[in-house]
């Protein structure tokens, strides 16, 4: 697993007063994946994907890009407009690391769900590390303006960033092993019991049996290969990123994982299928 922050970075941030207080509010991810989206509307998307991304941002396209630049490579010009919101959302107890995911519209019709990953910067603002979604369905989706559903805390102690980074790369090993001859299986001991799950047409499943019938629809074998992602300053929130491969297909994964008494579980899972390579 690559790309995880620097223990020297990540250990002066814990000694930053505003980020060493409990509890931290996930209105905070909300509030800027809200401005986040009004920017869309005002800027248009390349300006809005810019200003709101941070240096070591990510996305696939169809394979893992920096957003900078991929953005700042493509002409400025009108979109229709994208509009999206939040209806579920997450924040680490240190207030460094959170996400949301919800309903995405494009040119007024239902295009999806999004996905992002926020990471608090220097300045104390947000910017997100990962944005990303599938086109699923909106299904019921609670309407915009909605308060959205809000994980909570991890129960578990915290603990120093590189034995975070350890646990985390050992949950996602023993999933990997087991996937690769019964992805069932594998999922069924690593998700919380509230985890939201996507990646096929349907909308996200956020209900145990919503699960069940979700993860019945990917396929029986998956190759899990983990490529990067973060652990939060107090050790109790992480998300990762990697491939995914299986017969006749390839994509990506994207999770949260939350650090909980009886260890890592998984509160999001997005798998993203990519294209066939044109002939």
């Amino acid at each position: 697993m690559r790309a995880f922050r620097p223990l020297a970075a990540l250990l002066a941030v814990l000694a930053t007063p505003a980020l060493a207080k409990p509890a931290a509010d996930p209105a905070q991810v909300v509030a800027a994946e809200r401005a986040f989206a009004a920017d869309g509307l005002a800027l248009g998307i390349k300006q809005s994907f810019l200003k709101w991304s941070a240096p070591e941002a990510i996305l696939f396209a169809p394979d893992p890009v920096k957003a900078q630049d991929l953005y700042g490579s493509r002409p400025d010009k009108a979109n229709p407009p994208l509009v999206w919101w939040p209806v579920f959302a997450g924040i680490s107890r240190g207030g460094d690391l959170g996400f949301t995911t919800g309903p995405a519209t494009f040119d007024g019709k239902p295009s999806g769900w999004y996905f992002t990953v926020w990471a608090r910067q220097a300045d104390g603002g947000w910017k997100w590390v990962y944005d990303g979604g599938v086109p699923a369905a909106h299904g019921d989706a609670p309407p915009q303006g909605s308060a959205p559903v809000l994980l909570a805390p991890a129960t578990g102690p915290s603990s120093y960033p590189e034995g975070a980074i350890s646990a985390v790369k050992a949950a996602e090993a023993r999933l990997a092993a087991k996937a690769r001859t019964d992805v069932v299986a594998a999922y069924k001991t690593a998700l919380l019991p509230q985890a939201h799950v996507m990646g096929s047409d349907q909308p996200p499943a956020a209900t145990p049996q919503a699960v069940a019938a979700e993860l019945a629809r990917r396929p029986k074998a998956i190759r899990f290969s983990p490529l990067g992602g973060s652990v939060a300053v107090l050790g109790d929130l992480a998300w990762t990123y990697g491939d995914a491969a299986w017969e006749g297909g390839r994509g990506h994964y994207v999770r949260i994982w939350r650090h909980d008494r009886d260890g890592w579980r998984i509160a999001f899972d997005e798998i993203l299928e990519a294209p066939p390579p044109k002939a």
